[in-house]
């Protein structure tokens, strides 16, 4: 098993208007859908990356962009375990227990120290691209 994270290769944003994001990143600067599991969340990507765009819940002030949480990528299911069993010897609390994803991904999330929400996720459309 290689834990070696892959990068940064996935954001999530929380946005107003969720139709009008997809079309920017789409058609700016031409991301394609990956996947549309409703009119709130639509996950894009440039071939390497994943993007995730989903409705906010909180209304905000125009201009106002607020990050959602940043993913690291690792090559394995079983890599997002060992993460897990790492962050949990170390004390670090899941906001988010592993789970497995309808996508087939598997993933959890945890906070870093000033509260930016991460997850740590094995996604299979970018998890062996380098």
């Amino acid at each position: 098993m290689d834990p070696a994270f892959l990068g940064l290769r996935h954001v999530a944003l929380n946005v107003q208007n969720v139709q009008k994001s997809v079309d920017f990143y789409t058609k700016v600067l031409g991301m394609t859908i990956e996947w549309n599991p409703d009119p709130d969340n639509f996950y894009l990507t440039s071939g390497s990356d994943n993007l995730a765009i989903h409705k906010s819940q909180e209304p905000g002030l125009p201009g106002t962009q607020r990050i959602d949480h940043i993913g690291f990528v690792v090559r394995t299911p079983e890599s997002v375990d060992w993460w897990a069993e790492r962050l949990k010897s170390l004390g670090i609390p899941f906001v988010h227990e592993p789970k497995d994803h309808r996508d087939g991904a598997r993933s959890f999330y945890f906070n870093d120290p000033d509260g930016l929400l991460i997850q740590l996720i094995y996604h299979p459309p970018i998890a062996n691209k380098n």
